[in-house]
């Protein structure tokens, strides 16, 4: 075994180009409402295909916040949602009041039960809010098959998902909105910030006034300086020049990073899979491409009460760790008081939570670090065996 090494969980891949992009910035009088934006706009939506429209945003989560508020899902409505996610997937449809209605994942992907949504559904829900866990793509098909048959909305949750692809097309353009995270350890980073993303002209031209205060004209279509009228209610979920010089910078290298992450996947999947009872949360199907956000084992049965015990052996070597997600979002002390919380009723999510350890895959490890990270993993479950 080689030297200790220290190989964080994530690491932003930040260059000259961003830290020189937002000095140009800095060194102008306008931090908001200018061209970056745009700019990283109509780059993403380039990036995306199809017929995206694109809107930068504060956050993923304020994107899906946006998207409920806008269709005017509130009190009174349902919304799917999986159990096995982020927490901000679930807070945006509490925040308009809607109630979240949740559906337990597969075992293999991570991803909500397409065969359970159905199930789910009442009079009252209005919507399906999916989320392409780990940059798996959902089975999107099936789903909007069923909500087509119901009249639902769809709303995916992309925050894992830059470059992840489903029949060749990418993800977030499949149903009425799709949200994107550029928090610092995905795949490409503002610092904080976020895509609301649509196929639809007017939803993101109404999206776009609601970002903003719900005021009539932007900055750049004010004939007098600071006259403006408001016509709907708003928030303020707008992205700064700044966030926005640094995802221009960021898109330029995101087939490198993808193509890093997916050599780097590829290699540790292959050096973990002789050991006994390791599962590993992936999609093997033509027609899903992931975007290989981490790589996520999940232990055999003997090894379920011991995951404490192997994330410290694997960081007292330098070896980062996460987990995707340490609760499912029903067992979280504020939907669990809400709600109420039944452990039978989500076992996939609740075995995901609980047994799985994320491993790193992003650009900032090397070949030689997949071999450390396997040699390590490998040698820390012998030793608790």
């Amino acid at each position: 075994m080689r030297e200790i090494s220290s190989i964080p969980f994530g690491r932003p891949w930040i260059t000259d180009n961003e830290r020189e992009a937002v000095q140009q910035v800095l060194e102008g009088h306008i931090l908001t409402h200018g061209v970056r934006c745009k700019d990283f706009e109509d780059a993403f939506a380039k990036f995306m295909g199809g017929d995206a429209y694109c809107l930068t945003v504060s956050s993923c989560m304020s994107a899906l916040h946006l998207a409920y508020f806008q269709m005017g899902i509130g009190p009174g409505d349902q919304v799917i949602v999986p159990a096995q996610t982020h927490t901000a997937t679930v807070h945006a449809v509490e925040l308009v009041g809607a109630t979240p209605v949740f559906v337990d994942c597969n075992l293999q992907t991570g991803n909500m039960d397409f065969e359970k949504i159905e199930v789910a559904i009442t009079s009252d829900t209005k919507a399906i809010g999916l989320v392409h866990l780990l940059g798996i793509p959902c089975d999107m098909d099936q789903i909007l098959r069923i909500a087509d048959e119901y009249q639902l909305k769809v709303i995916e949750d992309c925050a894992l998902a830059v470059g992840a692809r489903y029949k060749g097309k990418h993800v977030g353009l499949f149903g009425d909105v799709g949200c994107f995270s550029f928090y610092p350890v995905k795949h490409i980073t503002t610092g904080e910030g976020g895509m609301f993303v649509t196929r639809h002209a007017g939803l993101a031209e109404q999206v776009s006034r609601l970002r903003a205060f719900g005021v009539d004209r932007g900055y750049s279509e004010r004939t007098v300086s600071g006259k403006y009228d408001v016509t709907v209610l708003g928030l303020n979920s707008r992205m700064s020049e700044m966030q926005a010089a640094m995802g221009c910078q960021q898109l330029t290298k995101v087939s490198q990073i993808l193509e890093l992450r997916s050599d780097n996947f590829t290699q540790l999947k292959a050096s973990l899979s002789g050991i006994e009872g390791v599962s590993i949360l992936d999609v093997d199907h033509p027609n899903k491409v992931s975007s290989h956000y981490c790589l996520s084992v999940v232990l055999p049965d003997d090894l379920k009460d011991s995951r404490d015990n192997v994330i410290r052996g694997l960081n007292d070597v330098g070896v980062g760790t996460s987990i995707y997600y340490p609760h499912p979002v029903p067992r979280l002390t504020y939907y669990k008081n809400k709600y109420g919380y039944q452990k039978e009723s989500w076992p996939n999510a609740v075995a995901i939570s609980d047994y799985s350890i994320a491993l790193p895959v992003a650009p900032h490890v090397t070949s030689s670090d997949v071999r450390y990270i396997a040699e390590n993993f490998k040698r820390v479950i012998e030793e608790i065996v």
